[in-house]
């Protein structure tokens, strides 16, 4: 997403914010973080370096953008830049008044300004906010005449970015362009960062349509078709591939053309059909029937479309093409079997 090299870090304000629900405080500081030339190349890595997807978001509001309050601060601090130390303590208050789940973890929260950020063929500075939820610990060697003392430390790993999101002065009608990282929630709590905090959603664009799309694709197949079809696990497997096989060979997806050659039953594209439209308004979005294929969403969304038949606790077959080199059967003692073709051995 970002070329961090290149980056000037202009100004960083660090807060503590707890979890307002179990009555911890928040600690603000009114002094901008005192910085080295070494410090501001860990900054970059622990800044920059989870930001590594195409998906971008914007900010957004059920009854009106300026009613979004970080969008409200970030506009206020793109005006003057000047302002990021009162605009941070704002930022902070209104991470801590979002948090509304127990598992919430307290921690510190960095505000910093950027200048220099190329994204998207243009050039723009950029607001950064990052929390870090959860310490490392180190051990640092310390020289002692001929001897040394090890001592053990907690601190923040710069390779783990908990949470993270970059706003660029871009496109400030439509919400900014945003990127956003949420390394650590999964449970009930998990999107309070984007949802409450935040606000942003997803923008409509290649990357999107994309993904979206193969999300329907894969969750018809593994668990929609199953419920409607006589469909065995290998032929599943199978449809999984040549959904991928499609997403991989065409630069633009057609839907009618997708369903052609990858469900071929009428039947079945029928089924798809209501399925896409049921997945559609159960997220609240617009899929698209026509749209250039992102490369980058297929090859992050690749990664859960399993190609894997499980056979017990024993074995495990994996099925990249040739569906009719497989067969399933039953012996005479009842034991359920596969038999599988090739032609070389490696």
């Amino acid at each position: 997403m970002l070329q961090s090299r290149e980056v000037i870090i202009e100004s960083v304000f660090v807060h503590t914010v707890g979890n307002k629900m179990n009555e911890e405080r928040i600690f603000l500081s009114d002094q901008e973080l005192e910085r080295t030339d070494a410090v501001d190349d860990a900054l970059k890595t622990y800044f920059f370096s989870a930001f590594k997807g195409e998906e971008i978001y914007h900010f957004d509001h059920d009854v009106n953008l300026d009613l979004n309050e970080v969008y409200a601060y970030v506009s206020a601090i793109f005006e003057n830049p000047d302002a990021l130390g009162e605009q941070s303590v704002n930022i902070a208050k209104q991470l801590y008044h979002s948090g509304s789940h127990p598992n919430i973890k307290s921690g510190e929260v960095c505000i910093a300004y950027f200048r220099d950020c190329f994204i998207e063929g243009e050039t723009v500075d950029a607001i950064g906010i990052f929390k870090s939820e959860n310490k490392d610990t180190y051990l640092k060697v310390l020289s002692k005449g001929n001897n040394y003392d090890m001592r053990s430390e907690e601190g923040i790993n710069v390779n783990k970015l908990d949470k993270g999101c970059l706003i660029f002065n871009t496109s400030p009608n439509e919400g900014y362009l945003v990127g956003v990282v949420d390394n650590t929630n999964k449970g009930n709590e998990a999107r309070y960062w984007t949802d409450e905090f935040l606000q942003v959603k997803p923008r409509r664009d290649v990357y999107f349509n994309t993904q979206n799309v193969m999300s329907a694709c894969k969750n018809f197949i593994s668990d929609a078709l199953p419920e409607q079809f006589e469909v065995e696990k290998a032929d599943q497997i199978d449809l999984l591939n040549r959904s991928i096989e499609y997403f991989k060979k065409n630069e633009t997806f057609n839907q009618t053309e997708f369903e052609g050659e990858v469900f071929q039953d009428e039947g079945v594209i029928q089924s798809f059909q209501e399925f896409n439209q049921s997945f559609a308004n159960e997220n609240e979005l617009e899929l698209e029937d026509n749209f250039e294929i992102s490369k980058q969403a297929v090859k992050q969304k690749s990664r859960v479309f399993k190609s894997v038949l499980k056979l017990d606790k024993n074995f495990h077959i994996y099925i990249h093409g040739k569906r009719d080199w497989i067969e399933r059967g039953v012996d005479e003692s009842g034991r359920k079997y596969y038999k599988v073709y090739y032609e070389n051995e490696h």
